[in-house]
């Protein structure tokens, strides 16, 4: 028989027991609450990563601006870099970026930047790889300024800011034949210019030469992310061959995406050969029919453009007059150009034969072997 005092510590463990099994309920707002401070949280995280950042390009400035200051005016040689460099990590061993090497680095860095309010500029928002690369593939100082500005704007990311020096997208951005000028009000008309350009690099692809449009297409829409960075930032893909029902008769367009920072529909055609004059007429079809049919109300007035092999720009410029929405002419590269194509016309029969080239760096690649042999048994 189990006494009173058992029975109540029996009740007493079950209320305990009950107590921990059901949890105290939530308040109603308590998701939201969680999701904003998780917000605040990143933010505050992210924000404190970019200090430390600008503070660490603060300092490689200023070191570099020493080691600048002092070989001008003491005539400091390699020896005494070599020597400086030795010192500091032997005093902050934990810190990484103090190399002889990044040290010639940071002096260049100073040169290049040579405003001592370097923390104000878009450069000190970058990681310091994006800064070394900068320096080291560009001579220009508008062009470093350029690209470290898009760099901050766009988000880019090493590799995609090499990529868009190696393809030279200073010189290609907003230079598309349009008539966004005419077409559109003064501050939107600079700002959509900003996002369609004279020519496009597909070499990527790898089209050969007897490839159609469809083809083009399907390997755009196989390279997606690849296309959206020649592209630029801001684009999503909507669909290719989106088909358009006016009044029962079907078209389609070749490329659609929505540019999300400007708000509104772009529309690519693409053409394999030279731009022809109806081709703008076309491309104002399509553009007419998607701002009827796509277009929500908030959306601004959708924009296109006609991607092809080759244009004059002078049939451009005509075919473009008069048509009253906003569309554009650009020029694609599909194939890299072959040695043949970069060279001079009047020197192509002095050019050796491509099995006198082969022969000879087969005979290279024998003379060489043992050291060939040894760097690859040298590699991790």
């Amino acid at each position: 028989m189990t006494s009173k005092r058992g029975s109540d510590a029996l009740s007493g463990a079950g209320r305990a027991v009950s107590a921990v099994a059901r949890p105290e309920a939530l308040p109603s707002d308590y998701p939201e609450l969680l999701e904003r401070l998780k917000r605040e949280i990143g933010a505050a995280r992210t924000r404190a990563a970019l200090a430390v950042n600008t503070e660490l390009i603060g300092l490689y400035w200023r070191i570099g601006r020493e080691i600048l200051t002092r070989q001008e005016q003491e005539g400091w040689g390699s020896k005494v870099i070599e020597r400086l460099s030795r010192d500091l990590r032997q005093e902050f061993p934990e810190m990484r970026g103090l190399s002889v090497r990044n040290l010639y680095y940071m002096r260049r860095f100073a040169a290049s930047w040579p405003d001592s309010q370097i923390v104000q500029q878009p450069v000190a928002q970058l990681p310091w790889g994006h800064s070394v690369v900068l320096i080291d593939k560009l001579d220009i100082a508008t062009e470093r300024d350029w690209y470290a500005r898009h760099a901050v704007e766009d988000g880019w990311s090493r590799k995609l800011l090499e990529h868009h020096i190696a393809t030279c997208r200073h010189e290609r951005e907003g230079r598309a034949i349009t008539n966004f000028a005419e077409t559109l009000p003064t501050p939107e008309s600079d700002l959509v210019a900003q996002i369609v350009h004279e020519d496009y690099n597909l070499e990527f692809l790898g089209i050969t030469e007897d490839v159609h449009e469809r083809g083009i297409e399907r390997s755009l829409v196989a390279e997606i992310e690849r296309f959206m960075i020649e592209l630029g930032a801001g684009f999503a893909f909507v669909g290719r061959q989106v088909p358009l029902d006016v009044e029962g008769e079907e078209f389609f367009i070749d490329m659609l995406f929505f540019h999300i920072p400007l708000n509104r529909y772009v529309v690519i055609e693409l053409k394999l050969g030279k731009f022809r004059p109806q081709y703008a007429g076309q491309i104002n079809f399509y553009v007419n029919v998607v701002d009827d049919q796509l277009r929500s109300e908030h959306h601004d007035s959708t924009i296109g453009l006609v991607l092809c092999a080759s244009r004059n720009k002078t049939v451009a410029r005509y075919a473009l007059q008069g048509i009253n929405r906003p569309v554009g002419v650009a020029r694609f590269t599909a194939a890299a150009p072959t040695l043949v194509e970069k060279v001079p016309e009047e020197l192509h029969d002095q050019l050796p034969e491509l099995d006198r080239i082969s022969a000879g760096v087969q005979r290279i690649v024998e003379r060489h072997a043992e050291e060939v042999a040894q760097a690859e048994a040298d590699l991790p």
